[in-house]
């Protein structure tokens, strides 16, 4: 298992480097307001580049997987290591362990290390919420705890690892993890939040607009804004 997590690892980040593009790196770094550097890697460059690689080195269990992802994350230099640390954990080809609960471990490393919402979002939405759908009785537990964690990386994630998850959402966790952060005044709580509820109102319009109505006095306006953004206004009918 070692030498071939060893290969995997080695070959991302020789695969990172050849498509560097150092002209690229300053201007990505300081978009991404980020103290890591980058290679100057685009994400379709940074894909084409990845895929070869993941496609020849392969681990063969859950345990070479979590040490293949955690390795690249962990002794990452440049943010585009630990994009593909990101990108391999959520391969088809490692679902099955992808989505066990106990991988929920990892992804919260992830999150309170990565601190930053490019990789808190991929984790959440993309990790994160297809554990939910699948094992929702044991992982719901888990998102409620996030939600009211000191760590705002964690409450993020409670908040909006439910987006896309379209009729498989459960709207009362949901609103759950809203309430626990609704009188936070981080940009990025309400922020998500507002993103939570605009997502779903793709599905269930009637759900959101009542959720705010009821929360109208504790929402934030970036929130309200954010939810309602797509919901037209409710048909008025007029009496001759």
């Amino acid at each position: 298992m070692v030498s071939a997590v060893t290969a995997l690892v080695d070959a991302a980040r020789t695969a990172l480097r050849a498509a560097a593009d150092p002209a690229a790196a300053e201007p990505m770094r300081a978009y991404m307001k980020s103290a890591m550097p980058f290679l100057g890697v685009p994400k379709p460059a940074r894909t084409a580049a990845l895929r070869p690689v993941f496609a020849e080195h392969r681990v063969d269990d859950g345990d070479g997987w979590r040490a293949a992802v955690l390795v690249l994350w962990d002794g990452a230099e440049f943010r585009e290591e630990r994009y593909a640390a990101v990108t391999l954990a959520q391969l088809k080809q490692y679902a099955a362990y992808a989505t066990r609960p106990d991988a929920l471990d990892v992804y919260d490393h992830l999150v309170v290390t990565g601190a930053w919402w490019d990789f808190v979002d991929e984790v959440a939405i993309r990790s994160v919420g297809p554990v939910l759908r699948a094992h929702h009785d044991a992982v719901a537990p888990v998102v409620r705890r996030w939600a009211r964690d000191d760590d705002r990386w964690r409450r993020r994630t409670a908040v909006i690892c439910q987006v896309g998850l379209k009729g498989d959402v459960d709207t009362a966790l949901l609103a759950e993890a809203i309430e626990a952060n609704v009188h936070d005044k981080d940009f990025f709580l309400r922020k998500g939040i507002g993103w939570a509820l605009r997502q779903h109102a793709k599905t269930d319009p009637g759900w959101v607009r009542a959720f705010v109505a009821a929360h109208e006095a504790d929402l934030s306006p970036l929130s309200r804004r954010e939810a309602l953004r797509n919901i037209d206004p409710p048909s008025i009918v007029t009496r001759g």
